[in-house]
C-alpha cells in the first residue's frame, strides 16, 4: 500500500487489521511516503515499514521498483494514482487496487488482477479502503489503529509527572495548512471555559518551526498551568497522551482522527473539507455506512463535527483564495460559543450539537 499523508496512512490501518485478523500467520509490510511512517511504526499488525521519497529521483524510483519486484504474494494499492499502482504491480504476484473508473486510467487495469472503483466524493476513506478487503472475501473491521511504543509511554509519563490531577483536555491548534486554521481568539476562549470547569489544558503539535511559533503565541493567552507539549512528543507519544485525555479539540488533521479512533470525546473543526470523505471515524462505527452528512454540525458516537457556516460549505477547496496558504472564511468566522456548545455535547454525549 502507499499513502501520501499521515492521515491517509492512519485511515489505511483498518485494512491491515482486517487482513491480520483473517490471516493471522501472514506478515504485512507497508510502503508509505517519507514523513508519514511514524504513525504505523509501532503498529502491532505491521512487520516492516518501507518508505519512498515524496519526489524520488529516477535512480531512487528504479531502486525501489527493483527491491519490491515480486517480493510479495499480495500487493494492495490504496491510492488510485500512477505511482501506487506501479509499485503494486512491481511488488505483488497478485495485485488488487483502487482505480478511477474512467478512460484516462483504464491502462492501469492491466497492471492489477482485481480493481475497485475509487469514489472521492460520497464514500468515506475508511469504507473505500475496506472495499479492497471485501473484494478479497475478508470480513471488514473498521478499526483505526493508534499505536505507540514503551518509550512513548515513558515520555508521556515524564511530561505529566507532578502535574495537576484534573481531567486532561488536549487542544491541537495547528493543522499545517492555513485553510484549515481556526482563529487564535477562539482557542483562548475555549481554553478559559474548560479551565473554569476544572480541566487542565495540554497543547499538542509537531516540531515544525512554524507550528512551534504559532502555538507559542496561542499558549501566551492560555490559562495558567497550560502544558505546551508542541514538539515534545512523537506521533506515538501524542497517541499515548490522547489515550489519557478526557476531551480533544482540533481541526481537520491526523491527530483528530487519532483521538476519534481512541474513543475519547472529540470536537472536530471542519471548514472546506468534505466530511463524508474525510470526517473523523468514530470508534466502533459500523463499516457499511458513512458516519457523516456533507453539511451541518452533527454528532456520531464519540465525535461532534463542527462545521463552519456558509452556503459554500464545504467547498472542497483549499481556502477562499484556492491555495493552501489562504484562509477559509467559514472557519475564521466560526464563533467560540458554537465550538463550546459542541464541546459540551461531546462531553455530555448529547445526540446533536445543533
Amino acid at each position: 500500500m502507499i499513502a501520501r499523508r499521515i492521515g491517509d496512512v492512519l485511515l489505511a490501518t483498518p485494512v491491515i487489521r482486517s487482513l491480520k485478523r483473517a490471516w493471522a500467520e501472514t506478515a504485512f509490510d507497508v510502503l508509505v511516503f517519507e514523513g508519514t511512517q511514524d504513525i504505523v511504526t509501532s503498529n502491532p499488525d505491521v512487520r516492516h515499514v518501507l518508505t519512498v521519497p515524496q519526489r524520488p529521483t529516477l535512480s531512487e524510483h528504479a531502486g525501489l521498483y527493483w527491491k519490491l519486484f515480486r517480493r510479495y504474494d499480495l500487493a494492495l494499492s490504496l491510492q488510485s494514482g500512477d505511482r501506487p499502482t506501479l509499485y503494486a504491480f512491481a511488488a505483488g504476484r497478485r495485485r488488487v487496487g483502487l482505480l478511477l473508473p474512467d478512460r484516462k486510467n483504464a491502462w492501469k487495469r492491466h497492471l492489477l488482477h482485481q480493481w475497485v472503483p475509487f469514489d472521492d466524493l460520497d464514500t468515506h476513506t475508511v469504507r473505500m479502503n475496506l472495499a479492497l478487503v471485501e473484494a478479497l472475501g475478508v470480513v471488514p473491521r473498521p478499526e483505526v489503529v493508534v499505536s505507540w511504543s514503551p518509550d512513548d509511554e515513558s515520555r508521556v509519563a515524564a511530561v505529566l509527572a507532578g502535574k495537576s490531577d484534573r481531567p486532561l483536555a488536549v487542544l491541537h491548534p495547528y493543522p499545517k495548512f492555513n485553510y484549515k486554521l481556526w482563529h487564535r481568539a477562539g482557542w483562548a476562549e475555549v481554553a478559559r471555559w474548560l479551565d473554569v470547569r476544572g480541566y487542565r489544558i495540554a497543547l499538542t503539535g509537531g516540531p515544525d518551526p512554524a507550528e512551534v511559533s504559532y502555538t507559542a503565541e496561542i499558549a501566551a493567552d492560555m490559562p495558567a498551568g497550560t502544558l505546551n507539549l508542541v514538539g515534545q512528543l512523537s506521533l506515538g507519544g501524542a497517541g499515548c497522551l490522547l489515550s489519557q485525555a478526557s476531551l480533544y479539540l482540533g481541526p481537520d488533521t491526523a491527530l483528530t482522527h487519532m483521538a476519534a479512533a481512541l474513543g475519547i470525546p472529540v470536537a472536530a473543526l471542519y471548514g472546506p473539507t468534505n466530511p463524508v470523505k474525510w470526517g473523523p471515524w468514530p470508534r466502533n462505527h459500523a463499516p457499511d455506512i458513512n458516519p457523516w452528512r456533507r453539511c451541518g454540525t452533527q454528532q456520531v458516537g464519540n465525535v461532534v463535527l463542527v462545521q463552519g457556516s456558509g452556503a459554500c460549505v464545504p467547498c472542497h477547496l483549499e481556502g477562499c483564495e484556492r491555495h493552501v496558504l489562504s484562509y477559509s472564511d467559514c472557519l475564521q468566522t466560526l464563533a467560540a460559543r458554537t465550538v463550546i456548545k459542541a464541546v459540551e455535547a461531546a462531553l455530555g454525549g448529547g445526540r446533536s450539537a445543533t
